[in-house]
């Protein structure tokens, strides 16, 4: 793929204007156009639409279906040149569910920071499915997801297993780690996360799926600002509960009825490339030390 047609392609689109991205890449206007001209070649067709006065610049169809296209391999360019100037230097890309990433795997992280010789991280936010297709694509190197998907170019172990809590505002007469009866707790004033599937089915036969909590979030980082009213509460792992604590006034408690708790898994591919065995294996020791399981 010629590249400096992409560079010039995305600057077009950034700018909406072939001039202005001449200017941005320090180029003559009639060099930005041949470039793009000789990308529309390779790709058989027209990505930008030429119009006499026009104040902007205009994509076709394909030139709208390619820029997604065009930005993944403007990364994989930037990547690659990373690599060409590091040299040796050990690299380890993770993808990492916001829920881990946030709340239980910081103490890793900064083992793998404060490393010698220093490790180059790369550590990008991503759901289960998004993680595992870039741990067979060989976009990332490791991905730590909450539920598991078969397939057979990756291998799936469990790293860390920690217990569901009952997360609440602190008001006088509430004391941290009582149990709390069910009935006590209205799903109308539940701040609801689906942690995983095993939680959600368990969820439904507690509280009567018909009648949904008002709030549904997607990401525990939101909590605090939900979380506001003595009759409010929400079901979250251990380690997120305890984050929550030390943000606000917050009590932990537990349910009276046994709630599953959350299982965390590490995600590699079947054939990881030779460059990555030392840093997975730097990796797995941290694991080790934090967590107790490889």
């Amino acid at each position: 793929m010629y590249f400096p047609g992409i560079e010039a392609f995305l600057a077009i689109v950034r700018t909406e204007s072939i001039s202005k991205a001449a200017e941005l890449l320090h180029l003559s206007q009639a060099t930005v156009s041949y470039r793009l001209k000789t990308l529309e070649q390779e790709m058989g067709g027209l990505l930008v639409e030429r119009r006499k006065g026009a104040p902007k610049i205009s994509l076709t169809p394909k030139g709208e279906n390619f820029f997604s296209i065009a930005e993944r391999w403007e990364a994989l360019w930037r990547e690659t040149q990373i690599l060409q100037a590091s040299g040796s230097q050990l690299s380890l890309a993770i993808s990492a569910a916001e829920s881990i990433s946030h709340f239980v795997l910081p103490p890793v992280y900064r083992m793998l920071n404060q490393y010698t010789p220093s490790i180059r991280l790369q550590i990008r936010t991503q759901h289960t499915q998004e993680a595992f297709d870039s741990i067979e694509r060989r976009e990332m190197d490791v991905a730590f997801v909450v539920r598991e998907i078969v397939s057979p170019s990756v291998t799936v172990k469990p790293f860390f297993t920690e217990e569901m809590v009952l997360l609440r505002l602190a008001v006088p007469g509430r004391q941290a780690g009582d149990t709390v009866e069910m009935e006590e707790l209205a799903a109308e004033h539940e701040v609801f996360i689906n942690w995983n599937r095993e939680f959600q089915f368990r969820h439904d036969q507690w509280w009567d799926p018909l009648c949904p909590s008002r709030v549904h979030l997607d990401t525990a980082g939101l909590i605090t600002t939900f979380l506001n009213d003595a009759r409010q509460w929400t079901i979250v792992p251990a380690s997120i509960g305890a984050h929550m604590m030390r943000m606000g006034d917050f009590v932990l408690q537990k349910l009276s009825v046994s709630v599953p708790p959350r299982t965390c898994y590490k995600v590699t591919h079947k054939f990881p490339n030779q460059a990555l065995h030392e840093p997975l294996r730097i990796l797995d020791n941290y694991l080790q030390n934090v967590f107790g399981i490889q």
